[in-house]
Parts: structure tokens; sequence; C-alpha cells
């Protein structure tokens, strides 16, 4: 049995390190799977289940530990960046201004408590304290990226010698979780908010308001202003997107094209955003009780999938699929989403376009586009590893000329490069398209190699932290600088903004970047307000909980 001895014992082993990381993540997720009150820590719980093991001693050289924690931490925020990148810039609309406002405003606030509680609780002479501090609000705040950031940044600061903050984030992580979905309930009591009533308003607003999903229709043409007229003139003077996806002519069916003429009494099938349908109704002709789809023989309509690289990034416009390819794209779906085909929407790699016109035509364009759904299974490694590249380079780079320590690192600089490559990498000839499935599928290997790695180099030292020092106290003032800006925040998000309490609830979760808070959220309204609140403030309090765990780091830790 020496060879089973020499397994648990021989740290210098690979099989021995490949062990250890496979027990404790494997314990801590499926003890993350257990529920009490109907909440779980999910993921997170490979921490603990690490803690454990490094506590008794089942542990790996800590060189090792560095650098699986690094790379994990490294390849998680990178999979992060590539999914909020297309979104990031786009969340901040009208309304997403105000709400990404209040996201950035209680993340201040969170740092803000995070030093009042150093200052009133802690001894400032203490050089270990504020990084403990640091520590206590990543686990408050339940952003695990911010805690890799801050981990990185302190390793530049005091090498070997850092604190391992991570037994604080262990203290301060479970109350943090609940302390969020609490001041969520207690901000709805606070401002007297009546559920049913803010599920009426949300019914009534969807009602009023015309969304930009494609609209379908059949038109007659009796404005005698159009008599004679191109599409392409008609298109202009409307100042409206709209496609005309086949017109009939004196019983002739037909695709048109920009240089099409109409004539009083011509049919056509009309595809545009549905705010539009009624000005545009209103200014060619009535609807008609037909189908052209069903009358249509010589047309099809297809679906047709995006996956030849070199379409990547080209707009409706730069491809002229009306008068080069005799076709019509009225629609398309992207990320499960209809979106209107207008002349400057780029495509992206899997995206999938309505197709409209002579069949030979359609299977002209599906060469073309690619329509290989086998194609999207092969993961863009390249491009993955491109930006990971230049994400150590870029986050390698100080950001204060003779200030070397002033820099974004490994957790900063991919992040950043990975949002731009997410958002236009197109232009550079790069693929991001990522199914879903792969990105979570890395996301999590890479959370659970730092998670396992952190709690493993904590465990020595965590239970005299908890039991002896100040694990209590991180206990409590992590409890603080969770509720105290939510209470704050949602009141002034409630009375001053008048945002309805269902997107509150999704701004606030969205900014504590926490799936439990959002999983409660949406459990209590059946719209999609409070996902629309999550989504819209995500990437920039995923940004902001990152590079402010290093700033503080570099600015108040040295």
């Amino acid at each position: 049995m020496e060879w089973l001895t020499n397994l648990f014992v021989n740290t210098e082993s690979v099989a021995h390190i490949t062990l250890l990381y496979a027990v404790v993540i494997a314990v801590g997720v499926y003890l993350g799977k257990i529920k009490i009150c109907g909440i779980s820590l999910g993921v997170t719980f490979v921490l603990f289940a690490g803690i454990v093991a490094g506590h008794f001693g089942f542990t790996a050289p800590v060189d090792i530990l560095t650098f699986v924690q690094d790379f994990g931490l490294i390849l998680f925020v990178f999979m992060i960046g590539l999914q909020v990148g297309p979104g990031f810039f786009e969340s901040f609309g009208t309304a997403g201004v105000k709400l990404n406002g209040l996201a950035a405003t209680a993340i201040l606030l969170n740092i803000l408590v995070m030093f009042g509680c150093y200052f009133v609780f802690f001894d400032t002479n203490d050089k270990s304290a504020l990084p403990m501090m640091v520590g206590t609000l990543y686990g408050a705040v339940t952003n695990t990226p911010g805690l890799g950031a801050a981990n990185e940044a302190l390793g530049s600061v005091y090498g070997e010698e850092a604190p391992q903050i991570a037994s604080a984030y262990a203290c301060a992580y479970p109350l943090g979780v609940l302390g969020i979905i609490g001041a969520i309930i207690l901000v709805r009591y606070i401002c007297k908010v009546r559920l049913e009533k803010e599920e009426e308003a949300l019914t009534a607003l969807e009602g009023a308001k015309a969304t930009q999903k494609p609209y379908k229709m059949h038109l007659e043409v009796t404005n005698k202003y159009l008599e004679g007229k191109t599409l392409l003139q008609v298109h202009d003077f409307l100042n409206r997107d709209f496609v005309v996806s086949r017109i009939v002519h004196e019983g002739e069916l037909s695709i048109p094209n920009r240089n099409t003429i109409f004539h009083l009494g011509d049919q056509m099938l009309i595809v545009c955003a549905e705010a539009d349908q009624e000005a545009i109704m209103a200014f060619i002709g009535p609807k008609l009780d037909i189908d052209f789809e069903q009358q249509d023989q010589p047309l099809v309509s297809k679906r047709i999938l995006v996956t030849n690289p070199s379409i990547n990034g080209k707009s409706f416009g730069q491809m002229h699929f009306s008068s080069v390819y005799g076709v019509n794209v009225t629609r398309v779906t992207r990320h499960g989403m209809d979106l209107f085909a207008s002349p400057s929407l780029p495509l992206q790699v899997g995206d999938r376009i309505m197709v409209v016109g002579p069949e030979d035509a359609v299977d002209r364009v599906a060469n073309k586009m690619g329509n290989s759904v086998k194609r999207l299974d092969a993961p863009n490694i390249a491009t993955i590893f491109v930006g990971v590249f230049l994400g150590i380079i870029f986050g390698s780079l100080p950001f204060i000329p003779g200030m070397p320590l002033m820099k974004l690192g490994i957790a900063g600089g991919p992040l950043i490069i990975a949002i731009l490559i997410g958002r236009y990498g197109y232009k550079i000839k790069l693929v991001t398209y990522t199914t879903t499935s792969a990105n979570m599928m890395l996301r999590e290997i890479g959370l659970v190699l730092f998670l396992a790695s952190v709690g493993i180099k904590a465990g020595a030292g965590f239970f005299e932290t908890v039991m002896q020092g100040d694990g209590l106290l991180y206990v409590l003032t992590g409890f603080l600088i969770t509720v105290i800006p939510i209470l704050i925040i949602g009141p002034i998000a409630r009375m001053k903004f008048k945002f309805n309490y269902f997107t509150i609830a999704g701004m606030i979760s969205g900014t504590y970047t926490d799936p439990p808070a959002l999983a409660y959220s949406n459990s209590i309204c059946s719209k999609e307000a409070p996902a629309v609140g999550y989504s819209t403030v995500y990437p920039l309090a995923m940004f902001l909980r990152i590079l402010t765990a290093q700033l503080i780091v570099l600015f108040f830790c040295q």
C-alpha cells in the first residue's frame, strides 16, 4: 500500500497535485448544490473545501498553487470579458446611464464603508489590517474576480509575504449572499412597494412601448405620390428602415431591389421594426388579408447560419443582398433575440438570418454565409489565446509612468482586452463567437481552479484567524459593507429616479454580481425586468470591481 500512501504524502508529484484539485473541486461543487432556505453558495463552496484541505495539510507546493491560481483567474476573467463585451457599450442608453450611475455609486459606497470600518474597528498601524479588509469587502459583495485582482496586486506589493485575504473573504461571503437578498427585501418595505402594482406597471409599459422586434405585413400601394417612385426613393423619403421582401405587380411575383418602381395597386410583403409599422402603412397603403408565403411557390424562405469568418463585421448595406444576390434579408436572430435587418447592422458569426428569394439565389447566399453548424461547434481557441497574450501585455504596462506597480495586472488587463475583442474583434478579423456552453465551461474551470488554489493556500491559518483572530469582526464589517450601500441606493433609485422595484432588484443583483440575488428577484416577478436590470449594470460593475480592487491595494496598501 506504499503507492497509495505516496499518492497522498508526496506533495511534489503530479499525481498528488492532480488528486488534490480533483478532490477539492468535486467536494466543493457537490456541497455548493445544497440549499438552505432556498439559497446555495454554488461553486464558491470550492473555496471552503480548499480551506479545509489546507488546514489538514492536504496541499501542494506554493509555486504550483500560485501558477494554477493565476492561470485560472486569467481564464475566468477573460471569458467574462468575451461574454459581456458585445453588450458593454450598448448598456449605456438613457435608462442605462442612470442605472450604471447608481451601480457605480453603490460600488463607491462599498469602498467608503470598508474604509470607515477599517478606521473604526481596526488598528491602523497593523499593516495587514487594510489588506484583510479588502478581502472582507469582496466577500461582502460576493465578487470573486475582485478577490483575484486584489490577491494579484498584493503579490506585486508584498511578494511572498502577502496577507492571505481569502480568510477574510470566506468569513464575509455567506452573510454577504444573505445580506444582499435581505437588503433588497428591506428596500421594498422602506419604499412601501406593492409587488402586484409593480407587475401591473410593467404590463402597461409593455403594452404602450413598441419594441424593435421585426413586424411583417402585406400592403397595397394606394398613395398616388408613389407612382413611378423607386424603392430607394420611398425609403429615403420615409427615413425609416424597412425591407420589401416580395412584390406583386400585374399578377407577377418578384423580389424587389432598390431600383424597383412602385405602381398603384402593387401588393407587397414588408418587414420593419414594430414601432414603424403604422407610419409605413399610413404612407404606402392599407393592409391586405393575404399571405404571399402560402401563395408563393417559386420563392423560398430560409434561415441561414453565418459561419464564414470573412463575413464577420460586414453590415447588411455592404453585403448588397438585394442587388447582387437577388434576395432580401428580413430579420436576424442573435443570441436568441430577433433583430431588424437594418442596413447599418453588422453581421456576426453565429447570427441566423432569414433570407427570401428564388431557391438557387438563396442557396448561393447560404454558401457565401457558410451555413455550417459543425463549424460553430469548433471553439476559436486562437482568438482566446491571442486575447490572453494581449491582455497580459496590456495589464503589465504601468498606467502611471515611473510607477511600475500601478498596472492593471493579470486580472484587469485580460478583462479589458476581452471586452474590446468581444465588441470590436471582427474589425481585426478575430472571430469571437463561442457557444454559451463553451464559454460557461471555460469560465467555470478557471473559477474552480482559482478558488481551490486560494482556499488551499489560506487553509493553514484560516481557523486561527476565525477563532482566535478577527474572524467575527470580518463577519460584522462585511455585513455593514453589504447592506448600507443597498439601503442608500435602493430608495434613491425608487424615489428620485422612479425605477420599477423589480428593475431595482435586478440592478442591485448586477452591482453585486450575485446570481442568487438575481434568482430571488426573478422568483418574485413574472416579467424580465430583473434580468434586464442585472444585465444592464453587470458589465460595468464587474469591470469596476476588478479595477478598484487593484487600485485600493496599489494606492493604500503599500
